[in-house]
């Protein structure tokens, strides 16, 4: 079964080339989208930020990559004269925690799920994309970790970090900034495209349904949804995603339960109804048929 999901997953290689491509940062601009009083989203190459600027300091939600450290903080100290004290990273993963030991030398603190620490602290492999990742170095590790949420009281703000079941990831975690009602879901949401469910780190497409579920639990009418990737939702665009998700899933799972193979289930297209309005980011139709493949693969496998 290992075997076979590693085999299902490689072909997920052709929509990865645009993630895996190093970008040219110098090209990079790091932009800055005011949410609310003292709250904004930092754009640039890879997962969107989220930043809490206020007297007490500037809290930052994930970091990007090292080379674009020095254009974050310049985007930050536009927004704030105040110190950064804290960066949370919402997973592991290299474009939302690459930035991490940048900022850990220059003493921010660094908060994260226990299960982020794990796999950075030790080499980890995303099948996917048939990629090695080293373990990071130990200034870019999480200081601070928490099991199931913390709450920091920063700002006249509550920034509520929640640990949801692995979705994305075994490590992701929404934060919600409560008096500005706010919610940043990190790679649990991807606004408008199809996602990448990292099954290597103990995502699922069942997890990614719940996490989506929880952020709609947390949100209203009137919340302003940072995605990992994409431009800034709401509640409706997230609705829409969780039922995107869903229905890819009931739309592959009885070709897998009937014993299709992967060719076979991809022939059939069973994702049409949602490709012309989620297939045209970096996880193409065929790709994202070939993890939910894998992962319903393996349910039924363990179900055996």
């Amino acid at each position: 079964m290992r075997l076979l999901c590693r085999c299902v997953l490689s072909t997920a290689l052709a929509a990865a080339a645009p993630l895996l491509a190093q970008p040219d940062f110098d090209k990079v601009e790091v932009k800055s989208q005011k949410l609310a009083e003292g709250v904004y989203m930092l754009t640039g190459s890879g997962g969107n930020m989220g930043v809490s600027a206020g007297p007490d300091g500037v809290f930052l939600i994930d970091d990007q990559y090292a080379p674009l450290t020095a254009k974050i903080r310049a985007a930050i100290a536009a927004i704030s004269d105040k110190p950064l004290r804290f960066v949370l990273n919402t997973h592991w993963h290299g474009d939302h925690t690459g930035g991490n030991k940048n900022l850990g030398e220059a003493g921010v603190l660094i908060v994260a799920h226990d299960n982020v620490l794990k796999r950075m602290s030790a080499d980890q492999f995303i099948a996917a994309f048939n990629s090695k990742v080293p373990a990071s170095p130990t200034a870019a590790l999480p200081v601070v970790t928490f099991t199931d949420g913390v709450t920091f009281h920063l700002n006249g703000e509550e920034l509520v970090a929640t640990h949801v079941p692995p979705a994305h990831t075994d490590g992701d975690a929404l934060v919600q900034f409560k008096k500005a009602n706010v919610l940043h879901m990190g790679d649990t949401f991807f606004n408008g495209i199809y996602p990448f469910i990292d099954l290597s780190s103990g995502g699922s497409v069942d997890g990614a349904i719940a996490a989506a579920d929880r952020g709609l639990v947390l949100a209203d009418a009137n919340t302003k949804i940072i995605p990992g990737h994409g431009s800034v939702g709401g509640r409706a665009e997230l609705k829409a995603f969780r039922d995107m998700l869903a229905g890819c899933r009931d739309a592959v799972a009885p070709l897998v339960n009937a014993g299709k193979t992967l060719d076979e289930v991809k022939a059939a297209k069973p994702t049409k109804a949602f490709d012309e309005k989620w297939g045209n980011g970096f996880m193409k139709p065929e790709p994202w048929v070939g993890i939910l493949y894998a992962d319903l693969s393996q349910k039924k496998g363990a179900s055996k």
